[in-house]
């Protein structure tokens, strides 16, 4: 790919990503006004449609605490991953 190529590509790509970033503002300012107006409730049912915005409950590791307190156990169950991160600045 030549670079002027490259540019256009790199350019279509930055006004695709500005768009999805507004699609997905809007998308939560809706989200948030359904929220809003669900309140308390757990479920609401509309026409067709059925809103549910349920309490969830999760256990998570701490391990920065973990670290801290046994740092020779959270080494030993450490482990190492790669991956690639891509950027266009």
């Amino acid at each position: 790919m030549s670079t002027m190529e490259m540019k256009k590509k790199i350019e279509e790509l930055k006004s695709l990503q500005a768009l999805i970033e507004e699609a997905e503002a809007e998308a939560e300012a809706i989200r948030d006004e359904i929220k809003a107006t669900l309140g308390d409730q757990e479920e609401m049912r509309v026409d067709c449609y059925k809103v549910t915005w349920k309490r969830v409950k999760s256990h998570r590791l701490d391990s920065k605490s973990l670290k801290a307190e046994l740092p020779e156990i959270a080494a030993r169950y450490t482990v190492e991953s790669e991956t690639r991160r891509f950027i266009v600045a």
